[in-house]
């Protein structure tokens, strides 16, 4: 039995800690001695208060956990039937969260959705740099939906690009059409953020609806002859007209804001080193931002705290920032609590 405030030990890693809350029947958080809190599995997990537990093999939560019952929602047209108006090829990759006010409390189930007249066969692979890695094969029928996939919170760590290859059929006809490929990458902050879960015609539940675009002037290009094509191409270039882009003025300061309430609408249940990530993660990617945008300077706003926050900014500043001088920012203003980078004079 593992309860909060038992110290515990991984069994297949390096480390342990006290263990601070229940996440699921089989997960819990567990606050390091660096003062981090990690998940983890119940069942990767030895019980230093209690060892004589650990050889019985039986692991259990102090609390009962009161299970919500979940409606499923329902298929589109469970037959695959032919509906008028539904030529297009539109087909979706859905993310679904057991629970849409926690997403992260639960299983995220994976959908690909057809919405169209077509048969499709698919592949459903993750993409890394250096690998392909099929996960789902199979056909789905006009109008359907089919489950390909989860995620957990523990996959959100080290999320891959999610990639498509679909080729649509129908039964009668004489037109043949290209393969459909689409490769998605998905930032895991967006997981975190309850707002990126909306209400679908798909699901009773909200859900991250992605569409898999097919490109029609690819699909019907054999179809069009060369002096057609050739029309069509003058006549788009009579049309348009030049447009003249104004250059946008750089600003002379921009400020922003590293505490985690702003930058994500739900941060309940990270831990401080996620929290750390996010933070230092906005740091780079708006110093990229304000370089790129010919800025003066750069305000973060990091509070006093402990100091750890300012610290980590510094560092990342000192390693991928050098020729770039940094200070504390308008004492005035922001108090300790900011740091203020000078991008030119």
């Amino acid at each position: 039995m593992i309860k909060v405030g038992d110290r515990v030990k991984f069994l297949n890693d390096v480390g342990g800690g006290v263990v601070t809350g229940f996440i699921s029947k089989s997960m819990v958080n567990v606050e390091g001695d660096d003062g981090f809190e990690v998940p983890y599995p119940i069942s990767q997990l030895v019980n230093v208060n209690a060892p004589e537990l650990n050889a019985k093999g039986t692991v259990s939560q102090a609390a009962p956990v009161v299970e919500t019952k979940v409606v499923e929602p329902e298929y589109i047209e469970p037959e695959g039937e032919v509906i008028n108006g539904k030529d297009a090829p539109d087909f979706y990759f859905c993310f679904v969260p057991k629970d849409a006010k926690n997403p992260l409390s639960g299983e995220i189930e994976v959908f690909l959705i057809n919405d169209s007249n077509f048969k499709i066969l698919f592949t459903y692979s993750y993409l890394t740099e250096s690998d392909v890695k099929t996960v789902e094969t199979g056909n789905l029928k006009s109008n359907s939906r089919l489950k390909i996939d989860s995620l957990t919170q523990e996959d959100l760590s080290s999320l891959p690009d999610f990639g498509f290859q679909i080729l649509r059929f129908k039964d009668t006809g004489n037109e043949w059409f290209q393969p459909v490929i689409k490769r998605f990458k998905v930032n895991p902050v967006r997981f975190y953020k309850a707002s990126t879960f909306q209400q679908s015609s798909y699901f009773k539940r909200p859900a991250m609806v992605l569409k898999i675009t097919a490109n029609p002037l690819t699909d019907n290009l054999d179809a069009i002859t060369e002096a057609e094509f050739k029309q069509l191409v003058k006549e788009k270039s009579e049309v348009e007209t030049p447009v003249k882009i104004q250059k946008k003025k750089p600003s002379d300061e921009v400020v922003f804001d590293l505490h985690i309430n702003e930058l994500l609408d739900q941060p309940e249940g990270l831990s401080n080193r996620e929290i750390l990530e996010i933070q230092l993660e906005k740091v780079e990617s708006e110093m990229n931002n304000a370089i790129r945008d010919h800025v003066k300077r750069i305000v973060f706003i990091h509070g006093v705290g402990q100091g750890v926050l300012k610290q980590e900014v510094a560092n990342v500043l000192n390693r991928k920032f050098k020729k770039y001088y940094f200070q504390d920012a308008s004492f005035k203003e922001y108090g300790y609590g900011a740091t203020m980078v000078i991008l030119r004079r």
